[in-house]
């Protein structure tokens, strides 16, 4: 699965390439920052940075004495995050990056065009979209996304997992709507396209929608919804890269060398995931290595602190431990508390 999603980087001055006051998600509101465009991918294993793209706001690309300041080519150009997601894809796609479904956000699902060209590519995807997209629900009429939902029944919904988190299973109410397309050749109707919704099972019934597609055998509800929830791998990619192999740690201004101090951040990062993965099996008792606990592992072997190997994992083992013990508390917790809520039913 290739993940697409962007993260910022706060910064002080206004000389760092593309800098410049935009909405950043890591600080959650309007920030002076830098924004950049990551593709990630996920398997069974788990995940790892494989492309990145620093956006750069068209005040940057329209001001070229600026760009020549901060060391930006000349064939660099404006490009929104949709068209930076889609090169980044195509690159993937050429190399032979095996790929059974592309993910991402609302900034790159309700993109009309980066969905019809993976659609030409006969590419599955789950895109999230805003609650007002206009979808083609039963003809070629546009109709809200929130709207076709709102029709529906409430028997219609069904409760899926979207993924194993750090509190036990993500358990959602979700739905799947069938979309109106016109699809002249027989190559197109094999597949078909789908609003799926995602609605909390707590009293404010959250949702989030997303279009879907995908072969008509593989849209049963349950595989959408892990394909859907999926897509915070991507978010732990930026917490793991950031907090253990120093994504964000960077002071410089020249385009260049913001694009190797990332480049080696998501190698280093991707060195650990491998690592991580190499573990055969996970004692009994110990919860799997993570990419925190192999950083921290490294370091101590390359001090000179005077503990010996054995000391040292001895110390990985007794963290995982209880490590362990606590994820299993946090899931009784959630068990019991789910109990309660259907004996108050």
């Amino acid at each position: 699965m290739l993940i697409v999603d962007e993260t910022g980087f706060i910064k002080k001055g206004t000389h760092s390439a593309g800098v410049q006051r935009q909405y950043s998600g890591t600080a959650g509101r309007v920030e002076n920052s830098q924004t950049g465009v990551f593709l990630c991918y996920a398997g069974q294993g788990g995940h790892a940075f494989i492309d990145r793209a620093l956006y750069l706001p068209k005040p940057w690309t329209d001001d070229r004495p600026r760009c020549e300041a901060a060391g930006i080519p000349d064939a660099v150009t404006f490009a929104t995050k949709p068209q930076l997601a889609r090169q980044m894809l195509e690159l993937a796609f050429e190399a032979g990056v095996p790929c059974r479904w592309v993910t991402a956000d609302a900034v790159y699902g309700q993109d009309r065009r980066l969905r019809c060209w993976l659609e030409s590519r006969y590419q599955p995807f789950v895109l999230a979209i805003p609650k007002n997209e206009p979808l083609w629900w039963q003809g070629p009429t546009y109709v809200r996304a929130d709207n076709i939902v709102d029709s529906l029944t409430p028997q219609q919904w069904e409760k899926h997992s979207a993924g194993r988190g750090a509190k036990g299973e993500r358990q959602y109410d979700w739905i799947r709507v069938p979309l109106w397309r016109l699809q002249p050749s027989e190559k197109e109707r094999e597949y078909g396209h789908y609003l799926l919704v995602r609605r909390s099972r707590d009293e404010k019934q959250e949702r989030a929608y997303y279009v879907v597609y995908a072969r008509r055998e593989q849209v049963a509800l349950k595989t959408l919804a892990q394909v859907a929830g999926h897509r915070w791998e991507i978010e732990c990619g930026f917490e793991e890269t950031k907090g253990e192999c120093g994504l964000d740690h960077y002071e410089v201004r020249q385009w260049h060398s913001g694009y190797r101090h990332i480049t080696l951040s998501l190698l280093a990062h991707a060195v650990l995931a491998v690592l991580r993965i190499q573990e055969k099996k996970t004692p009994a008792g110990l919860i799997a290595l993570s990419v925190a606990e192999l950083r921290k592992l490294l370091s101590k072997l390359m001090e000179k602190t005077g503990n010996t190997v054995e000391q040292i994992l001895h110390w990985s083992d007794w963290r995982r431990r209880h490590q362990y013990y606590a994820q299993q508390c946090h899931y009784r917790s959630r068990d019991n508390l789910m109990i309660t809520e259907r004996l108050r039913l």
